[in-house]
């Protein structure tokens, strides 16, 4: 089966091959995925190298938080992008983005303030969790809206922890 997987507005072909491997592009994947005891943790294998991550399913996407940096990641399999294209739906760019804790954590650092002008990719937050520093980056331009809470502040998973407009 064929997935239309979208990160940061890029769309990538992804092609489950096997239980141990995927295709993206050209590029054919051995891979190793678990769930580390039923928490929002997996680890990945991918081609010998290891990585830990955070996943959870938003309103209408996933957030994905690995190497310190947090995604959003649609995911549509073939049938489904050819649906939403003629039925005319898109992403949109504007909009209201409620940044939500990936896990939950404390608050070390609030590194914008309200009103502020946010660019995609600026450290907003950084979320300490299991002893590990994790950044919370702006996932497009805008402007800071509410921010929710505060550094030395301990927070939920999902807890909405501010929104850019």
């Amino acid at each position: 089966m064929k997935y239309i997987t979208t990160i940061d507005n890029k769309e990538f072909e992804i092609e489950v091959v096997d239980e141990n491997h995927i295709r993206i592009g050209d590029r054919l994947l051995q891979v190793d995925f678990k769930a580390v005891s039923g928490q929002p943790v997996f680890s990945l294998i991918a081609d010998g190298k290891s990585y830990e991550s955070y996943v959870y399913q938003g309103d209408e996407d996933w957030e994905v938080l690995i190497r310190g940096q947090q995604y959003q990641v649609k995911i549509e399999d073939e049938r489904e992008k050819r649906l939403r294209a003629a039925a005319g739906g898109g992403i949109a760019e504007g909009g209201e983005f409620h940044l939500k804790a990936p896990m939950p954590g404390l608050v070390v650092a609030v590194m914008i303030s309200e009103g502020e002008q946010v660019k995609k990719g600026q450290v907003m937050l950084i979320l300490e969790s299991m002893k590990m520093q994790n950044e919370l980056k702006a996932p497009r331009d805008g402007v800071m809206g509410k921010v929710r809470v505060k550094a030395g502040e301990s927070v939920e998973q999902k807890q909405t922890l501010l929104s850019v407009h």
